[in-house]
């Protein structure tokens, strides 16, 4: 399978203008960090995902990772050793402080070395991934002890982590668990087995930190009653070496449509005697601690699904390009297909969603630089809310847009895209799984319509829509004016999403009495959600095209006219699917 590495230039062009990556590096934080390191960052990885990765992608895509019969678990040739080097050079731990042995790099230039990991390789870059989340977590909410005896060895990466949630009769209700845990001494027994657990069992580290939601004895019923705890794969000496094996037993994998890779484990603890763990933070209080870790991957989960949609996208120009078969309208020879007018409407379609949804990547990675590090609390404060905001809409409208390019990019092949030999099939097979895990694309629309639209009365919502709108102002004052009518277009986009908004906190204060007023209101979840990520694709793409215009000293003339042509585009084509959407939720009261 071909490999494309992210354009630099369009990278680079994110990390400037709606990452505002100058602007993070000025805080104390980062200011070690310099726009020529990040680049220089930026080069090596590109480095490491095209040499390293990627040639492992359709090898563990065929080979898999098996289960022995000891419940071992062997990942593909090569993996092992990828891993090795990935922390090595320290790509495990680039957002981690410093202080903790991490590189201390923004979020912003995060998203950037993400979207090169799972292009490159979405399977691998499934098991740091999780890591990453889990050393947040234990940062936040374990104790001085914990944070002694497991942080250095995940961050380090000799160590990866798990996130045990989900049960065979829960599924996504959470609250359905029913994993145990009881107090014995200065530890708890758990018992209780786990599904879908990514890289629960696997030899590229010399061990699993598994955080595992369990119920104490006297927990309520419900999501309200669950807590948290720490259960390595192996024990820990006192003196830090590994001990003995803990009950924590891999009793299969999970055979796959996609990512074959990647082991996905269900995992038993305490078949015997009990597996030892650790409360971390407080009792009944573990949902609101993973959620910590849950944010952090459903915005990796996002960047999962434009990476693999810009894959798509890059493998299916350049067969277009390559392959001639037919004539074009009013030629007499036959021709490339990326003249015929379907093919160029595919294309044309999957850069304007990438583009909207990649710097919609970078505008969150942007806003969490903030919550983290800026130096005034309200400000953090903002931001906070503003990104709890948009987790959903990059979660899902990220990954519902880049399974839809993946899958009209497979088209641009025709038959020889629904074989395995040109590698297109398997990036639709890997990609269909993040609408899924992480928690399902409909869970996120409930989440986005029932609360984070109520966040502060409503008050990021409309914060939100004010910066929106202040974009479009600004263009309209601009000498140049090829980008009014788009700016346009996003106004009405952006008025019909306020009187949706509004529909919605009426629908939710009607529903505190009325279970029928909330049936009709999650109904139009996934439509609001659509509705929702379209205008953040359409901001996105105006502010690039607004900034390209103020930095043609810096950038090619042909570039910026690509981001122009991307917002006309967006506006013209798929921006008046909004008005359709308003239309269809607002028809509810009627």
């Amino acid at each position: 399978m071909t490999y494309f590495v992210t354009t630099p230039e369009h990278t680079r062009f994110l990390l400037e203008t709606v990452g505002e990556l100058s602007k993070t590096l000025e805080l104390p934080a980062h200011q070690r960090t310099t726009m020529d390191l990040s680049f220089a960052i930026l080069e090596e990885a590109e480095k490491f995902a095209t040499n390293i990765l990627a040639p492992l992608n359709v090898k563990g895509d065929k080979q898999g990772s098996q289960r022995n019969d000891n419940g071992s678990v062997k990942t593909p040739d090569g993996f092992a050793d990828a891993y090795q080097k990935f922390t090595e050079m320290g790509w495990n731990s680039a957002t981690v402080s410093g202080d903790l042995g991490g590189q201390g790099l923004p979020y912003t230039l995060n998203v950037a070395l993400q979207e090169l990991w799972q292009g490159a390789n979405m399977a691998f870059a499934l098991c740091p991934l999780l890591t990453q989340g889990a050393i947040e977590l234990l940062n936040h909410y374990g104790d001085d002890e914990q944070k002694l005896d497991y942080l250095p060895w995940i961050v380090s990466g000799q160590w990866t982590a798990t996130m045990c949630m989900t049960e065979p009769q829960a599924g996504s209700d959470v609250g359905a668990i029913r994993t145990s845990a009881t107090a014995n001494g200065d530890h708890y027994l758990i018992k209780g087995s786990k599904i879908y657990i990514t890289y629960g069992e696997h030899d590229m580290a010399e061990n699993i930190l598994h955080l595992v939601l369990a119920r104490l004895p006297d927990a309520p019923a419900g999501a309200k009653g669950i807590s948290l705890f720490i259960v390595p794969k192996f024990m820990l000496n006192k003196d830090g070496s590994l001990g003995a094996r803990n009950d924590v037993v891999c009793a299969s994998l999970e055979h796959k449509l996609g990512i074959h890779g990647s082991p996905t484990a269900t995992i038993v603890f305490g078949e015997k005697t009990g597996a030892i763990g650790y409360l971390v933070g407080e009792p009944h209080q573990g949902l609101r601690a993973m959620f910590t870790m849950m944010n952090s991957a459903r915005l990796a989960v996002g960047i999962q699904g434009i990476a693999q949609g810009a894959q798509a996208l890059a493998h299916a120009k350049y067969f277009a390009a390559e392959r001639v078969q037919g004539k074009a309208v009013g030629q007499t020879t036959p021709c490339s297909i990326d003249k015929h007018p379907d093919i160029r409407r595919v294309l044309l379609n999957s850069q304007a969603q990438i583009d909207g949804l990649r710097g919609l990547a970078f505008y969150i990675g942007r806003q969490m630089d903030i919550a983290h590090a800026h130096t005034d609390e309200r400000t953090r404060k903002n931001a906070t809310a503003l990104v709890d905001l948009l987790i959903p809409v990059i979660k899902a409208h990220g990954t519902d847009s880049g399974i839809h390019v993946v899958n009209q990019c497979l088209q641009v092949f025709g038959g020889m895209g629904f074989v395995e030999e040109t590698g297109i099939a398997q990036r639709l097979r890997d990609v269909r799984i993040t609408a899924i895990y992480e928690g399902t694309n409909g869970i996120q629309a409930n989440d986005l319509i029932t609360r984070k639209v109520l966040l502060q009365e409503g008050g990021v919502l409309h914060a939100f829509f004010a910066e929106i709108m202040e974009c479009c102002s600004a263009v309209h004052d601009a000498p140049h004016h090829v980008l009014k009518a788009p700016s346009i277009a996003i106004q009405e986009a952006v008025r019909q999403l306020d009187l949706v908004s509004l529909w919605v906190r009426k629908m939710h204060d009607k529903s505190a009495h009325d279970d029928s007023v909330l049936n009709s209101l999650l109904f139009h979840a996934a439509h609001y959600m659509e509705l929702f990520g379209l205008v953040c694709q359409g901001y996105m793409l105006l502010h690039a095209a607004h900034s390209g215009l103020q930095k043609l000293d810096s950038y090619s003339q042909s570039f910026v006219e690509e981001r122009i042509k991307m917002v006309v585009y967006f506006s013209r084509y798929l921006l008046p699917k909004a008005m359709m959407l308003s239309q269809m939720i607002i028809s509810e009261q009627e």
